[in-house]
């Protein structure tokens, strides 16, 4: 019988919502630091590499560095908020403080918990990414409507790394051990998906292999609508980062059904 609940179909249902609320009533305490946190680091980024190196290199990609590196720092924020909601954060209210364990004590569902944090996940997610959008705008770029699709594009990237995050989470025993994911798949993601430079200058060999990265169809979605223009396979794009956040939000529930469910 535990077998099977561990491999039962997502159970979706809109007892996530109070959960949800939940969190963003917490988050509403640490607002203000929390949203620095998201923006400082990559805007540091974007300010000392898109005028430092880009003073030497000159336009990229048909934009200028600081640009071009703006957009993948869009998405790269949205990575590494989603990413480290779901670990820290969720593994704080999963084990050190116990909140999910209360929680479905009442007539919810380790379901509608999961549902809720990883939806949680892709908010945070947008959070960050309308930070750094407006510090683009600021700066002079992005002056295009178009440029708003980059908000949803957020919440997608949101999902899937936000449900990455979760897998890991249902994994960890420590706190130690989130730093695997980070040292293991988003430095590389970081490096090799177009942030800092265009994938198509690196050998055929590894743009082959970072053209399956879901940051890269994420950039490749969101640097054209920087651009005011509408991004070419967007379909492909979108489709490609729905299947790692279904796939891994499906993994996330199994793995953490057997963690919890015993």
């Amino acid at each position: 019988m535990e077998s099977a609940i561990r491999y039962l179909p997502l159970r979706l249902s809109a007892r996530f919502i109070p959960v949800w609320r939940r969190n963003l009533l917490v988050w509403r305490k640490l607002a203000i630091a929390s949203i620095l946190g998201n923006i400082a680091d990559p805007l540091l980024y974007m300010l000392a590499l898109g005028y430092g190196i880009g003073s030497m290199i000159g336009d990229v990609g048909g934009m200028s560095y600081v640009a071009f590196i703006g957009t993948g720092m869009v998405c790269q924020s949205a990575m590494f908020t989603s990413s480290f909601e779901g670990m820290y954060s969720a593994f704080s209210r999963m084990h050190v403080q116990r909140t999910w364990e209360a929680i479905i004590n009442a007539p919810i569902a380790l379901d509608d918990v999961m549902l809720a944090e990883w939806i949680w996940c892709a908010t945070k997610a947008v959070m960050s990414t309308t930070a750094i959008l407006i510090v683009i705008q600021v700066l002079g770029f992005g002056h295009t409507w178009l440029a708003l699709w980059i908000l949803p594009l957020g919440f997608l990237v949101g999902l899937c790394f936000g449900a990455f995050g979760l897998v890991m989470n249902a994994l960890a025993p420590s706190y130690d051990f989130f730093t695997y994911f980070f040292t293991l798949v988003l430095t590389p993601m970081l490096l090799f998906s177009g942030v800092y430079f265009p994938v198509d200058q690196m050998p055929a060999w590894l743009a082959s292999i970072a053209g399956a990265l879901p940051l890269k169809h994420a950039i490749d979605i969101a640097r054209p609508l920087m651009l005011g223009r509408f991004p070419d396979d967007v379909l492909l794009h979108v489709a490609v980062l729905l299947a790692y956040a279904i796939a891994a939000y499906y993994v996330a529930l199994v793995l953490t059904r057997r963690r919890l469910l015993k």
